[in-house]
């Protein structure tokens, strides 16, 4: 149903240091510049800076993960930890590290299959939630699917145009914790039947027109759904 995450913003009092960060050590460069906030390119999803200006709000302390090829990692911790304290984990044969942005978002960079260089799309995003069962039944109407679930059931990982992470309150990976109020776009060819599917469920419709309909989610997080340009 929801084809691809069209952006994820980030909520920051001063974009031009937020902008700094990911520029100068990250390497992402700006697709845009608008009154209140900056844009850019995460791959082919958009990174948003912004401003905590009018609703809808950035999301704060959001963990997320970007995708940088597997024989870039290496390069990647050597450079970051000259001014970075950095920490690292293994899933499997892919190792992430992490690291904080001026705004406390915990940053990842993860070994995957992606074509480079640098940086290539953001491959999840992590909320945080009030009832772990109440967020995991909506997205699964979104046609995310559960594919890992944590022994204390505490979170839960869901699969879908990227990994969906759903957290109850609790400190994970590099004390990371999940995002509120999180502003997340998604590509999807029926935007009204993304509505369809769960508007039992959301928290409210903000916005709806032809080619973009905008709800919050049981916890207060705004979802975007775009008509796909194919």
């Amino acid at each position: 149903m929801l084809t691809g995450l069209s952006w994820l913003a980030l909520e920051t009092k001063y974009v031009e240091r937020a902008s700094a960060f990911y520029e100068a050590e990250l390497g992402l460069s700006v697709r845009e510049r608008r009154d209140a906030d900056l844009v850019l390119a995460a791959g082919e999803t958009d990174l948003v800076l912004r401003r905590p200006d009018a609703l809808p709000r950035g999301g704060l302390h959001t963990h997320f993960a970007f995708a940088i090829p597997e024989p870039e990692y290496d390069d990647w911790w050597d450079r970051l930890s000259e001014a970075h304290d950095l920490e690292e984990a293994q899933f499997g044969s892919a190792r992430s590290l992490y690291l904080y942005d001026p705004d406390g978002n915990c940053v990842e960079l993860g070994q995957q299959d992606v074509a480079g260089p640098g940086i290539d799309g953001i491959f999840e995003v992590v909320l945080e939630v009030e009832d772990l069962e109440r967020a995991r039944a909506f997205y699964e109407e979104l046609g995310f699917e559960p594919v890992d679930v944590g022994e204390t059931r505490k979170r839960v990982r869901l699969h879908g145009p990227m990994a969906l992470e759903l957290w109850e309150p609790h400190l994970g990976i590099a004390d990371a914790r999940g995002g509120v109020h999180v502003d997340l776009g998604f590509e999807t060819a029926a935007p009204a039947a993304a509505l369809d599917a769960v508007s039992d469920r959301i928290r409210s419709l903000e916005r709806e027109t032809t080619d973009e309909i905008v709800v919050r989610d049981p916890d207060g997080h705004f979802l975007t759904f775009v008509a796909s340009s194919s």
